[in-house]
């Protein structure tokens, strides 16, 4: 709640609203205070009790806060219902749509000085931002978002910290967005914080970095205990299109406290809806698993799977990102030209600053594909603008096995010297799989 204001203001404000409803000073007092107490009251001479504010308030017919504040009632429900459709906005995968709204929602919070609700707005741009490929700015809104919430739990912080996560590792900072997320699970696990909802969030969202590392045992675990915290919600959008529903009919009826607290459930459930884009990571890495293990079949079932629900929600990158992973497959199944096609068309959304490892994974297959039909040339090519990739997002793993390819092509074609440079190049990136630059792993979650 906003701090109150002072007396001089609250004083003009009791003597505006009694004017307005033509009651007299004795008539705002009784029964239990005296007409020379409501003069010196509106005078700015007292600092009235919160008990004699509510008394005046309950004559006056207002809130309580409206009263102390100056700000309506309704104002702060009004602006929930409106964030909150926002967030369908943006559930539904309409980005730019949501970040207008967002936008405005967020100077109002910042005129009425609203701090949760400021921070929901800021959460929603930094979302917005991630959908569009604006993760700079994306990554400034969740940064304020953080500080707006400096002072509320570890849990309520996490969004914006996951949002901070995902904007650096889209951005190819590894090292950190790791960082990042595993620290807050560590925190949380350790302090007895077992969130649901905060640990699916991150578990989530810590597999794409893990497995860009090398990690693959960790975003297995990881993917793991995101299914086993996955919340059971039968139809989301259906219960939170019932929740905003009953929260305007309960709104038009006065019953203020009743409509925020159905529109928390909504909010809830439309966060939860945006989890669909995370859930679709795991997928995406059983897919993984599966084409590890040779399960090629399997691995095109859930890599799809994965696909089809990132495309649903107009998540772009993430979706091209899938459809990287995708096209390998497709190439270990003999359908190469298949694999090329699918590359070609969504190395548009990649870049070194927008999904530089997964950029680097389709110059490196599409290097394979034109070495397999002995175009040398093109190979090495795509083979030099996934180095230059990699190098940059610091994923040591791939390096080295890219490094290797690159060798043996510059060999074979009676570049020894630039060979023995690549090959060098690839012995300096060589980890044990699984702890590419990582420490401990955190405390786990006690399913």
């Amino acid at each position: 709640m906003r701090e109150r204001d002072e007396p001089e203001v609250i004083g003009r404000r009791v003597q505006r609203l009694r004017v307005e409803r033509r009651l007299t000073q004795r008539q705002l007092a009784e029964p239990t205070y005296t007409p020379a107490y409501v003069s010196t009251l509106e005078a700015g001479r007292v600092r009235p009790s919160d008990d004699a504010l509510r008394h005046i308030a309950e004559r006056l017919g207002v809130d309580f806060d409206e009263l102390a504040t100056g700000r309506p009632a309704r104002l702060v429900t009004d602006l929930r219902l409106r964030l909150t459709e926002a967030q369908r906005v943006l559930a539904t995968g309409e980005a730019e749509e949501a970040a207008r709204q967002y936008a405005g929602l967020l100077a109002e919070t910042e005129e009425h000085a609203l701090v949760e609700e400021r921070a929901t707005a800021l959460l929603g741009l930094g979302e917005c931002g991630i959908e569009a490929g604006d993760l700079e700015t994306a990554r400034g809104f969740f940064e304020r978002a953080e500080t707006c919430l400096a002072g509320a739990p570890l849990t309520a912080r996490v969004p914006a910290l996951r949002g901070r996560a995902v904007a650096h590792y889209l951005a190819g900072e590894l090292r950190y967005a790791v960082y990042l997320l595993e620290s807050t699970l560590d925190e949380l696990n350790r302090g007895g914080l077992h969130d649901p909802d905060a640990l699916l969030l991150l578990y989530a969202s810590v597999i794409g970095p893990y497995m860009d590392m090398g990690a693959h045992a960790r975003a297995a675990q990881a993917a793991e205990f995101a299914l086993a915290l996955a919340p059971k919600v039968g139809d989301p959008a259906l219960v939170a299109r019932m929740h905003r529903s009953v929260a305007r009919t309960l709104l038009a009826e006065g019953r203020v406290a009743e409509a925020d607290a159905s529109l928390a459930k909504a909010a809830e459930l439309y966060r939860q809806l945006q989890l669909r884009t995370e859930l679709a990571n795991c997928h995406w890495m059983r897919g993984y698993v599966c084409a590890q293990n040779g399960e090629l079949e399997r691995a095109e079932d859930e890599l799809r799977q994965a696909q089809a629900m990132l495309s649903a929600q107009r998540a772009a990158l993430y979706s091209s990102q899938v459809a990287v992973e995708l096209a390998d497959v497709l190439h270990r199944r003999g359908r190469s030209q298949e694999a090329a096609a699918l590359l070609h068309g969504v190395l548009g959304d990649l870049s070194s600053e927008r999904g530089a490892v997964h950029a680097a994974g389709a110059h490196r297959l599409l290097g394979i594909i034109a070495e397999d039909a002995r175009d040398t040339e093109t190979a090495e090519e795509h083979y030099v603008r996934a180095l230059s990739l990699l190098e940059r997002a610091g994923a040591a793993g791939d390096l080295a096995d890219l490094c290797r390819l690159l060798g043996d092509l510059l060999r074979r074609t009676g570049r020894v010297e630039a060979a023995l440079d690549a090959y060098r190049t690839g012995l300096g990136h060589r980890t044990a799989p699984g702890t590419t630059t990582l420490g401990p792993a955190p405390a786990q979650p006690p399913l």
